[in-house]
């Protein structure tokens, strides 16, 4: 078995040897097709970090009725935790609700230091669902509780939110699978060349009784090699390119929710998958080529 297979390896590295600028362009295609891909992935993977962090800061803030007993408020406080979805309740007294608009407001919030000692505003329970998503249906189901005055959770900017983010989400996802699929067509079509030239070779072994999974092998290897060489630039590229960028944006959003993945391991989350692709395109595209010389 270890000899077939070595044989095997050393027909295809003959292969790419004998067919060198078909081998160049190949590799040329997937180098291109991945290093493209790799940019997506990084786009879209710290895209979705920013998008989960933005998605985590969603909140429903629930004011309380201000005639609401402490037993009232004792009560309303669990209702919601029993909502479903719901992963935390804080209770935000009308004090720090009014210290927090006096910061918000920045020099404007000064004004509102006069309400000092008459607030105004209500407390307030701030509530987080388990999924973003279903913010809206959990403040559907508190407004209906008894000393709810009012529930808000800035409807219209979650829902654009979302919108957005999914939008994005499914393009970046769109583009990396038409750009997977446009490496895969231009390695089959290379590789289809290659066994073209050999047709008579491949009809010679199937009349000597050679099985296809025999005369399939060299392909095969001959397309994982194409891909794994293919990726290795790509792999570069991102390590290098993308240590550079975290290196240097770190000091400026450190603190921020607006923050790049770590580099480690994201980088080699993201190598591995790019060699993972290089080598299911070119494994793909050589057996789609060679199935159809196969039947002699």
């Amino acid at each position: 078995m270890i000899k077939t297979l070595g044989r095997h390896f050393r027909e295809s590295i003959k292969s790419l040897g004998r067919n060198a600028w078909m081998t160049v362009a190949s590799v040329s295609a997937v180098t291109v097709t991945l290093i493209l891909v790799g940019t997506f992935l990084v786009i879209m993977m710290n895209l979705n970090n920013f998008a989960n962090s933005i998605e985590d800061d969603v909140q429903i803030k629930v004011l309380v009725d201000v005639t609401a007993s402490p037993q009232d408020q004792s009560k309303l406080k669990e209702e919601i935790q029993n909502v479903n979805d719901v992963k935390s309740v804080q209770f935000s007294s009308k004090k720090q609700e009014l210290n927090n608009l006096i910061s918000s407001l920045g020099e404007e919030g000064k004004t509102w230091r006069l309400f000092k000692q008459n607030n105004p505003l209500s407390d307030a329970f701030v509530v987080k669902a388990k999924d973003p998503h279903n913010t809206p249906q959990i403040a559907q189901k508190i407004e209906k509780f008894n000393n709810a005055y009012k529930v808000t959770y800035k409807k219209e900017d979650v829902k654009n939110l979302f919108k957005s983010l999914t939008i994005a989400r499914n393009i970046g996802i769109g583009l990396v699978i038409g750009l997977i699929f446009t490496a895969m067509f231009l390695i089959s079509n290379t590789i289809k060349i290659t066994i073209f030239a050999r047709r008579r070779e491949i009809e010679i072994m199937k009349l000597v009784g050679a099985t296809n999974s025999f005369i399939r092998w060299p392909f095969f290897l001959e397309g994982l090699l194409l891909g794994v060489f293919g990726s290795l630039i790509p792999i570069a590229l991102i390590i290098s390119i993308y240590n550079a960028l975290y290196a240097w944006a770190l000091p400026k959003v450190q603190g921020s929710f607006v923050e790049l993945l770590p580099f480690s391991p994201f980088v080699f989350q993201v190598s591995g998958i790019l060699l993972f692709i290089g080598a299911l395109i070119g494994v793909w595209g050589s057996l789609m080529s060679v199935r159809k010389f196969l039947k002699v």
